[in-house]
């Protein structure tokens, strides 16, 4: 029986957050992850997921409760990409997206 592979996504939103919370002083020991967020990536086997177009408008056209730009763009993809996500919020549920955690 052949093996089936998995790819490990990161969302280049998730990028854009650890940097965001960096620069705020929110997540002070993620400055090295900040700066070389793709190189960390390739090192651990992820593959990283760029926002496309499309991840933009969907992320845009969901309706609340979700104001959280970061979140919206993780749930955009998902549905998009049809891949879960890796968080322990249970709100995100309401989007009819697969949650592991």
């Amino acid at each position: 029986m052949a093996e089936t592979s998995k790819v490990l996504l990161a969302s280049a939103a998730a990028a854009w957050e650890i940097a965001t919370k960096v620069t705020l002083g929110r997540l002070p020991g993620a400055a090295e992850l900040a700066a070389d967020f793709q190189g960390f990536m390739l090192r651990e086997g992820f593959t990283t997921l760029d926002i496309t177009a499309d991840h933009g408008i969907r992320a845009g056209l969901l309706p609340s409760p979700h104001k959280d730009p970061f979140h919206r763009t993780l749930i955009s993809q998902a549905q998009a990409e049809n891949v879960p996500i890796v968080t322990n919020e249970r709100t995100l549920e309401a989007y009819c997206v697969r949650r592991v955690w």
